[in-house]
């Protein structure tokens, strides 16, 4: 079930205790992005997200120094409690970022008795981008939000 690993690719699995039910609806709430998809200090001051295959999602971060990091994506692919694919390559419908970074791929692999295989993938147009990623953290980021999520979907 998992995104192939292609050469430009970064990856993230772990086995949570929480169903994909509630994994879908934490990447799916606008209102409760805040309390997990960032690593702290760093928080989600706004999130507005129409999760469909073209719908744009928009998701700010900001720093404990006043950094502000603005995401911009495109839903690619939505199936409901097993994955989502969304890219950074459009800002909105189908205009062109300047500069693509990544798609990212997350699926939620039902393995019964409430528990789930969360497999979060970052894949990269260019090995520089990607190596860009995991200097930037890629690994113990994508991890602590990992955790945070799990959490936060169990409260749904």
């Amino acid at each position: 079930m998992t995104a192939s690993n292609p050469r430009y690719s970064l990856q993230i699995v772990r086995e949570m205790d929480v169903s994909p039910e509630k994994l879908f609806k934490a990447w799916t709430t606008p209102e409760r992005m805040g309390e997990w998809f960032c690593p702290k200090p760093w928080k989600v001051t706004e999130a507005r997200l129409d999760v469909r295959p073209g719908g744009s999602n928009y998701i700010l971060m900001e720093g404990p120094d006043g950094e502000k990091a603005p995401n911009y994506g495109v839903y690619l692919e939505v199936v409901p409690n097993r994955k989502l694919v969304m890219t950074d390559a459009y800002t909105s419908a189908w205009v062109p970022s300047e500069k693509p970074f990544m798609t990212a791929v997350v699926e939620f692999e039902d393995l019964g008795n409430g528990r789930t295989r969360y497999v979060a993938t970052a894949l990269h147009w260019t090995e520089e981008d990607m190596r860009a990623h995991e200097e930037m953290g890629f690994h113990e980021g994508w991890g602590i939000v990992a955790g945070q999520l799990e959490e936060i979907a169990k409260t749904f």
